[in-house]
């Protein structure tokens, strides 16, 4: 499998964790040092691994469950050596976000190093 399939992946599980309400899947995906940051309607958000995963495993039923609609969009990609930046849009939560994923390549396997993220309706 090439890195970039690799990458497309790990972003397709992590979107599943998230339609799915699955804190370990997110867990799987991300660096365990990984921050998660951006802004919401209400104001900028900073948190850790730990604390994202138990937001987006606290939202039950699960959005899939529930039948939201699921949207994913991988708008762009770049790879140099052992790290990339991935852009994704994506539906959760009733809201259409950005998301700009940094990742790492550690032992052959690519985690989600940082996520930033932006509301865009």
């Amino acid at each position: 499998m090439s890195d970039i399939d690799k990458i497309n992946s790990c972003v397709q599980s992590y979107y599943d964790g998230c339609c799915e309400s699955d804190s370990n899947k997110i867990k799987d995906v991300f660096d365990e040092n990984a921050m998660i940051s951006g802004y919401l309607p209400d104001g900028l958000h900073e948190m850790s691994l730990n604390d994202f995963a138990d937001f987006v495993g606290a939202q039950q039923p699960s959005p899939r469950s529930k039948g939201d609609e699921e949207s994913l969009e991988i708008i762009s990609s770049d790879i140099h050596g052992s790290t990339a930046i991935v852009m994704v849009r994506e539906k959760y939560l009733g809201m259409t976000f950005v998301d700009t994923l940094s990742f790492l390549k550690k032992d052959d396997t690519w985690k989600i190093y940082t996520k930033l993220f932006h509301v865009e309706s």
